[in-house]
């Protein structure tokens, strides 16, 4: 009897119907399995289990997850293929492109990242964080003039946008507008004095007008707020050294290079006794 159904092949194969449910159960393990490890940080087992259940059924949620776990395993042009594939089926979806937008400022591929936000703005042309991150791909590409005005218009959408203004401050600043630079900053300080970002900012727009003493001040604001600034530390160095104060310099030099050794090339043998 069973030599007849070796032969013939007389025993019960699965039907589709059971083979699609066996499938439906295996692809719920995989997910689940892959949900639990990315939440408990095994990144690589769950992107294994994210991609093993797309090849079984596709699920948008579980590519936003391995997405996700891309992204936290450094793998970032791969999740931006995800993020692609996601966008593709949610056309719609803002959020997915902002995400695009970010993973692309991530890898420094600022016409990727332009691409995304232009993207975006079809979708909203007001919406925030769109043209903030715009601005950012505008400033990486070397356009300053777009950054400005995407700045601008962020802030204009958002009167409380902290980092476009301190984003504004230093594209004047890098551009020569002092004055524009200082109305920015003044705004940031005005809303938090401890601001260690403007009161950097603030140091260099002094410095830039030749206010060495108000320049020192500001730094040593941000080095009170963040004794581990190493920008701090070599920029009030250098005014030091410029208004004669060698001492003074070596002191800053000496801090710099505590913080970050590697910066040893950068110093000036002048700082050295």
């Amino acid at each position: 009897m069973n030599f007849f159904k070796k032969l013939f092949g007389s025993s019960v194969s699965p039907s589709e119907e059971e083979q699609k449910e066996a499938e439906g159960k295996e692809f719920d393990v995989l997910k689940y399995d892959g949900m639990r490890a990315f939440k408990t940080g095994e990144t690589a087992f769950a992107i294994e289990c994210f991609r093993h259940a797309l090849r079984l059924q596709e699920d948008l949620e579980v590519r936003d997850y391995l997405s996700q776990a891309l992204i936290q395993s450094n793998e970032l042009l791969k999740a931006y293929d995800e993020l692609q594939k996601l966008a593709d089926a949610e056309p719609d979806n803002i959020q997915i492109v902002i995400r695009m937008a970010h993973v692309a400022y991530m890898m420094e591929n600022y016409t990727v990242m332009g691409d995304a936000c232009e993207r975006g703005k079809l979708l909203d042309k007001d919406n925030v964080d769109i043209n903030y991150l715009y601005a950012r791909a505008c400033l990486g590409m070397g356009d300053l003039v777009n950054t400005i005005a995407m700045l601008t218009k962020t802030i204009s959408l958002d009167e409380d946008y902290v980092s476009a203004y301190q984003l504004r401050g230093e594209t004047l600043l890098k551009m020569g507008d002092v004055e524009g630079a200082d109305a920015d900053v003044a705004w940031l300080l005005n809303h938090d004095e401890t601001n260690e970002d403007a009161l950097l900012l603030k140091a260099r727009i002094e410095e830039a007008q030749q206010h060495h003493a108000s320049a020192m001040e500001f730094y040593g604001k941000v080095i009170a707020q963040n004794p581990f600034n190493v920008d701090a530390f070599r920029e009030r160095g250098a005014i030091r050294l410029a208004q004669g104060d060698k001492q003074g310099a070596e002191e800053d030099m000496k801090q710099m290079l505590e913080l970050s050794p590697e910066m040893q090339q950068e110093v000036s043998g002048d700082y050295s006794n």
